[in-house]
């Protein structure tokens, strides 16, 4: 990996996005002194040494109505503007890349797990096991991705979601993370499972069999070592695709829930000002642009640096 400079850069920008959105709320309180997630289209900001009102009249024939401040680049005076409550977009930026880093994370770490125990069962047991797991995920991925995940979320979002004895609220954030990972469970299972048919036919797993080692212990032992980085490979780009469900699902208001925010929350927000202030728009549209396009990178370097039949070709 440290002879890929790509792989080492999106790896350093990832970082740098995830230290940003911990330090949000040290940001808020003592850079900017604002409260991100509260209303106040009274409040001022001292810029240049005058107190300038967040909410501004309008520049139109009319002059009628309030437009929000704009991009001042002074961090302690809403260096990216404010939005149509007069609440501060960089600060809210951040905290919003705390819930879309974390949801998105979570949901390829669950959904990669989820797609782990589907794709080696049916590659490994086949038979029926196979039959019923894939023509399963075949009707999952028969249903478009978004209309999936919109579906699910409009039952969820009205009265939770109910799994057994568990109960997950529609406030809380497990419930995007749960629909998401469910939803994208098709896409990894496949690879995994084309994976597990390749080991299954392995000489070292044929000799196992005839030498008769528990099947149980094939699995430990030598199927998921090998599966391993094929599982680690798919993380990122799973993760990518999961940041977009969710920013996707957030701007439609039926994923991460009011107050809290995210990328999505904020690029809803601005859609009403995306002709008089885009920042508020356009900040986290190039936040999740960045973020997927550093997990993409990421994802090719790992394939590159763990597919040893490349390297060696590569080398040779």
């Amino acid at each position: 990996m440290l002879r890929n400079p790509s792989a080492v850069t999106s790896m350093a920008v990832l970082l740098l996005l995830v230290l940003l959105s911990l330090l949000a709320p040290a940001y808020a309180r003592y850079v900017a002194h604002t409260d991100p997630f509260m209303s106040d289209v009274a409040a001022t900001v001292s810029l240049h040494g005058e107190e300038v009102p967040v909410m501004q009249p309008n520049h139109n024939r009319l002059h009628l109505g309030l437009t929000p401040i704009g991009p001042t680049w002074n961090p302690r005076a809403d260096l990216l503007g404010a939005d149509n409550q007069g609440r501060d977009v960089a600060a809210r930026l951040l905290y919003g890349g705390r819930n879309s880093l974390l949801i998105s994370f979570c949901a390829a770490i669950l959904c990669i797990a989820l797609a782990a125990m589907v794709g080696i069962c049916a590659g490994f047991f086949g038979g029926v096991t196979d039959m019923l797991l894939s023509r399963l995920m075949d009707i999952m991925w028969a249903i478009p991705v978004y209309l999936f995940a919109i579906s699910l979320s409009i039952v969820s979002v009205s009265q939770g979601l109910h799994l057994g004895p568990v109960t997950i609220r529609s406030d809380s954030l497990l419930l995007p993370i749960v629909i998401i990972a469910l939803v994208y469970v098709p896409y990894a299972a496949r690879p995994v499972r084309g994976r597990v048919l390749s080991l299954r036919r392995a000489e070292f797993v044929t000799a196992a069999r005839c030498l008769g080692v528990p099947r149980r212990r094939i699995l430990l032992r030598d199927i998921l070592p090998n599966v391993s980085t094929t599982l680690i490979v798919l993380a990122p780009l799973v993760m990518a695709l999961a940041l977009l469900a969710e920013s996707a699902l957030s701007f439609l208001s039926i994923g991460v829930q009011a107050p809290a925010a995210s990328w999505g929350t904020l690029i809803e927000d601005g859609t009403g000002l995306i002709y008089t202030r885009p920042a508020v728009a356009i900040a986290p549209g190039i936040a999740i642009v960045v973020t997927v396009l550093a997990l993409n990178i990421l994802g090719d370097g790992l394939r590159d640096a763990l597919d040893v039949r490349e390297t060696s070709r590569g080398r040779s």
